[in-house]
């Protein structure tokens, strides 16, 4: 700003009022001094009305405190030079320093400054989850206006009830490939209703350590299951399930939402998203333009008619149009199919996570609200995340990420063996449930170093100590998600093979549970290490707590049997170590060829 403006409220973006506190990562409002004002704005004395660090309003200087000289640069004029702006100092005191004296200068202590990775990782966390979450956790202190651009649908029960922060995450992101908005005439299929043309299945670690990306292919024959859905006036209607059918037909065919593409994942591999998020085309090319493109490479030349992508062998930098023909296409890469696409997408979601991560506008809140902007209007969640607590709750959750540990992998599977003229593809029953399975249990397909040692350790101290016999076992068995008839077959194998003789059939459980679990009284432990050790129960799986009465007045344990059963005298030991499977991290550049 130059100095005929200095000061003048009409000459100021009122997105750059925005700034950075380097003390808690966040932006806050810094409404200018007028003209009339010291150029040095004290911090604001809260009234009753306020609530801890208010900041509206206009700013005065304590009683007693002098005009500092010489004339210290406003902070206005600091953001024009783009340095990083202090907070005032009543938002220092507020862990507990005190006060300084009326009419006395406070000293100003050096303030330890977050590292520009943190900020930005912080402020760009939603960026896992197809980028577009985000762009909502970083303008989520303006998202009463961007909660406008949002369409969200019905779940309709598919999905666990939402994600939560104490638990893993798993986000189904799903990309259409429904023609809207000007240019996209020549992409997808002509009149689509939006089938699932690109879904991957995000999981997030408990302990925010790692993630996987499950890329599931378009081409892929599933079994399509009834989808109950909520129409537009209200009610709900039993979508007819189809069997041996291609994957992204679970969106869109029959009117499908994206409850149904939901219920079709979890039965594929069961796991329950907890959340979805939609985009089309469109969000292809808004994004990539709102940061000024993403940095590819290719292995060879690339001109193809059918995506109109034409590129050379190398490093190149695109946005808008170029950027979605990039991810349409296949005939040009690899073997020319549907697989061979997912790989040129994978590589351009992991460009635009480093383009994210790296690139310094985001600490400019002009920038960084056209991107929020962009991004909510390019996307449709599910009603569990329609609200601006969620939304901002799940971009920060993902925000504690590590790029490095983000792995980007495809479901296993092989050519359709009936067909002659290959087109379609049908899962691995070798190499797919193996990584389902350790999706399912939490283990990351990246080396890390767990944060949760002493959660593990206690686990792990649960299966240790003397064990009792199998006779002196009690314990009352209730289905808890598994198969129908799967308790009455677990006691009858623990009886007959086991010799755990004093064991019940309790019917069902009152819940559904993800995974098996036992729960004991602090007398019962020793109990509990046997039966653990007969079913290669885990230590997390062991849950003390209390007994319960069983049919002969007697405490005994309650084993619930999870979805995570797959059958009577089948161990439930679960995987330590995530399966081979050919993979890539968003933190590195690989070349399609």
């Amino acid at each position: 700003m130059d100095a005929q403006g200095r000061g003048r409220a009409d000459n100021i973006d009122p997105a750059d009022q925005w700034v950075l506190n380097p003390n808690t990562g966040e932006y806050e409002l810094r409404l200018s001094p007028s003209a009339a004002q010291s150029p040095v704005p004290g911090p604001r004395r809260p009234s009753s009305g306020d609530g801890p660090g208010g900041t509206g309003g206009r700013t005065r200087r304590p009683a007693g405190e002098t005009r500092q000289e010489p004339r210290t640069e406003t902070r206005q004029e600091s953001r024009t030079r783009g340095d990083e702006v202090p907070p005032p100092r009543s938002a220092r005191r507020r862990g507990g320093e005190p006060e300084a004296p009326q009419g006395r200068r406070a000293a100003r202590r050096p303030v330890k400054k977050k590292s520009k990775a943190k900020k930005i990782l912080l402020w760009t966390g939603g960026s896992l989850a197809f980028v577009l979450v985000a762009a909502t956790a970083t303008g989520y202190l303006y998202i009463k206006h961007l909660n406008d651009n949002i369409t969200s649908v019905s779940d309709d029960g598919a999905s666990t009830g939402g994600f939560s922060k104490d638990k893993a995450i798993n986000i189904l992101l799903i990309g259409t490939d429904k023609r809207t908005g000007k240019g996209n005439e020549g992409y997808g299929d002509s009149g689509s209703v939006g089938h699932a043309d690109t879904t991957i299945l995000l999981h997030v670690s408990q302990d925010r350590s790692n993630a996987t990306a499950l890329s599931i292919p378009r081409d892929l024959i599933v079994d399509i299951p009834d989808c109950p859905t909520t129409q537009e006036d209200g009610s709900q209607k039993v979508i007819a399930g189809t069997d041996g059918v291609r994957f992204n037909t679970s969106l869109g065919q029959d009117d499908r939402t994206p409850s149904c593409t939901m219920r079709t994942v979890t039965q594929l591999t069961g796991i329950t998203p907890d959340d979805f998020m939609v985009a089309d085309f469109n969000a292809v090319k808004t994004l990539t333009d709102a940061v000024d493109g993403v940095d590819v490479c290719l292995a060879k030349d690339i001109d193809d008619a059918d995506s109109h992508l034409k590129l050379s062998k190398g490093t190149h930098t695109i946005h808008g149009e170029q950027a979605l023909a990039f991810v349409r296409t296949r005939h040009s890469v690899g073997f020319g199919g549907d697989l061979s696409r997912i790989g040129l997408q994978q590589q351009f979601l992991s460009a635009l996570m480093r383009k994210l991560k790296g690139n310094a506008t985001l600490t400019s809140p002009t920038k960084m609200l056209n991107l929020a902007e962009t991004a909510t209007k390019a996307l449709t969640v599910d009603d569990k995340l329609d609200s601006i607590g969620k939304l901002k709750d799940l971009g920060l959750e993902l925000g504690k990420l590590n790029p490095k540990n983000l792995t980007f992998t495809t479901i296993p599977v092989v050519d359709n063996p009936a067909e002659k003229v290959k087109a379609t593809v049908v899962l691995d029953r070798t190499k797919a449930p193996p990584v389902f399975e350790a999706i399912q249990n939490d283990v990351s397909f990246s080396d890390v170093k767990k944060k949760q040692k002493a959660q593990k350790d206690a686990q792990a101290a649960r299966l240790k100590g003397s064990k009792a016999d199998a006779a002196d076992v009690r314990v009352r068995i209730l289905n808890g998600g598994a198969e129908g008839g799967s308790a009455q077959a677990e006691l009858n194998w623990l009886q007959n093979d086991e010799g755990v003789t004093k064991s019940e059939n309790g019917g069902n459980a009152p819940a559904e549970l993800a995974r098996t679990t036992l729960e004991y009284a602090p007398d019962q432990a020793a109990q509990a290490r046997r039966l653990a050790a007969i079913m290669g129960l885990s230590g997390a799986a062991l849950k003390p707590g209390k007994s319960v009465t069983n049919s002969q007045g007697l405490p005994t344990m309650t084993l619930t049997l999870g979805k995570d059963f797959k059958g009577a005298g089948v161990s439930l030991t679960p995987p330590t170590k995530a399966p081979a499977v050919d993979k890539s991290t968003a933190d590195k550049v690989k070349c399609a060829a």
